[in-house]
């Protein structure tokens, strides 16, 4: 039964990686999660070969798969950054892949033993090359982990950034990254606990997850970055702030740093903040469900990056929350006026600006601590179903 399985999952990722290979106009990413696809398809393979005895057949490419762990933690690095990257800034591949090509240096020794002495060393649980083997494990973990932890934070940054400009993020998917980054981290907790068996079943149905999660859920095959867009991302033209200069580690002086060379005195930021609020009350920017921070800084004609000051030092709030706080206090002005009770709530919720329910649910809850029928409920409102 588990060597069906193995020939399931092998399957399944070749005829994926055959499917991106075939598509026209494939993008960076796209590209990156082919060769992954073809490295796990030849990782499973080989495991195959071996579980099932069938590298006695096969013996001239023994020894040549040990390197194989070490290119998943950077695939899945590159791949994140490719999703999350702007144009021109993203990692360069070759660095990473050093591990993989010197584990072949080191590795050379028992490759060019001759095939008998090759077939012995397997059978006697790589007896002679221990030591070898030994340090490759532990280099191999650290691989892992390391990469999934930059992956994370990698993903992270990249939620933060988008906070900070849209305020909607429901079109932005995440939610694949994250599915992707948690499966990979799964099979790196069984790679450490060292139960091989479990470690390939589990990568089996991580590529079962990539074909129907990817394809059916998402759209693989119609992936692109979900980087922003490159105006979003303009520096001012006086006073840039690098981006490339890491932040401080505490959060507080991450901000400081953040716009301590943007220009703005405080007397500047506060006038800024009274015409934002002005125009909030005014002309409820916020109810256009398409508004981001790049848009809102043309109508009051400052850089996006000074507007982005301005909210996150004096309302304490990224852009997302700052937009989605006035919609639900439109919701809240309007739900207790009589004359829109015949309304549904989420006909009013679409009128404040949201576009999804589960959007205004989650927002909602956010700001009042409440579900917004536990919000009507509690002031006896009474709206159409």
């Amino acid at each position: 039964m588990p060597d069906t399985i193995y020939l399931i999952g092998i399957s399944v990722t070749f005829f994926l990686a055959v499917l991106l290979i075939g598509e026209k106009n494939k993008s960076r990413s796209n590209h990156i999660l082919t060769l992954w696809l073809v490295a796990i398809g030849v990782h499973l393979t080989a495991y195959y070969v071996f579980s099932s005895g069938a590298y006695l057949s096969f013996p001239y490419y023994l020894g040549f798969e040990l390197p194989l762990p070490f290119l998943h933690g950077p695939f899945l690095y590159l791949y994140t950054c490719s999703l999350t990257d702007p144009p021109g800034r993203q990692a360069k591949p070759w660095p990473h892949f050093i591990p993989f090509l010197a584990s072949y240096v080191v590795l050379i020794p028992f490759l060019l033993l001759p095939v008998a002495d090759k077939v012995y060393v397997y059978q006697h649980k790589g007896e002679g090359y221990t030591h070898i083997t030994g340090v490759m494990s532990i280099a191999i973990m650290i691989s892992g982990v390391t990469y999934v932890v930059l992956s994370l934070l990698k993903l992270n940054r990249y939620k933060k950034f988008i906070e900070d400009r849209f305020s909607d993020t429901e079109k932005i998917n995440l939610a694949w990254l994250r599915y992707l980054i948690l499966g990979i981290s799964v099979i790196w907790v069984f790679v450490i606990l060292g139960t091989d068996p479990l470690v390939y079943a589990t990568a089996t149905l991580f590529v079962l997850f990539i074909g129907y999660f990817g394809i059916k859920q998402v759209g693989i095959l119609a992936r692109t970055p979900v980087y922003a867009p490159s105006d979003e991302t303009d520096e001012p033209e006086q006073e840039p702030v690098s981006d490339d200069t890491p932040p401080p580690d505490d959060a507080a002086q991450s901000e400081k740093y953040k716009y301590e060379k943007s220009g703005l005195k405080d007397e500047q930021i506060t006038a800024l903040h009274r015409q934002l609020t002005a125009m909030m009350l005014e002309e409820k920017t916020y109810k256009n469900p398409e508004v981001t921070l790049l848009g809102l800084a043309r109508q009051l004609d400052i850089h996006p990056n000074y507007l982005s000051q301005v909210i996150n030092s004096v309302e304490q709030k990224n852009f997302y929350d700052f937009i989605n706080k006035h919609r639900v206090e439109e919701f809240k002005q309007l739900v207790s006026l009589p004359e829109n009770q015949h309304y549904t709530l989420l006909t009013l919720a679409f009128e404040c600006g949201f576009n999804s329910k589960t959007s205004f649910n989650r927002n909602f809850k956010k700001a009042t601590g409440m579900t917004p029928s536990s919000y009507l409920e509690r002031l006896n409102i009474h709206l159409e179903e």
